[in-house]
């Protein structure tokens, strides 16, 4: 497992160093807040995109990380009826922002690929129908 540090991250009594996962957990964790992604995206198996939803969020998450910089790509399978654009501008916003804020790093880039649209489960649709008539 590589690790890496900044300058600014040396101090008097020892230098801090992140490992590349964190920031995949990171990235993975801010794209799936995001309303209208149904989870990651592990990559296409037989021809279709494979979900790996919200438990394997560093799957479908690359990054490039230097000393001072990051560049990330995340891979997401997003739910029916949101606008595609949209959602991928607000991972991209919510990736940038976390990373940022939690490692200090400069995030250059934010990469979203887009594998697969779902429908939201009857389950999920009859919820949001029942909240609808209680209101």
């Amino acid at each position: 497992m590589s690790t890496f540090s900044t300058e600014y991250e040396k101090t008097e009594i020892g230098e801090i160093q992140i490992a590349p996962e964190v920031i995949e957990v990171i990235a993975g964790l801010a794209a799936v807040e995001v309303k209208g992604v149904a989870g990651m995206s592990g990559g296409f198996a037989g021809g279709i995109a494979e979900l790996l939803g919200r438990k394997n969020l560093s799957k479908g998450v690359k990054v490039e990380v230097g000393q001072l910089e990051a560049a990330v790509d995340v891979s997401v399978i997003v739910e029916y009826g949101n606008r595609l654009p949209e959602v991928a501008t607000e991972i991209q916003r919510n990736v940038k922002r976390s990373i940022e804020t939690m490692t200090g790093l400069t995030v250059v880039e934010v990469n979203v690929h887009i594998h697969d649209v779902i429908f939201k489960t009857a389950e999920k649709i009859e919820e949001s129908e029942l909240s609808h008539r209680v209101k």
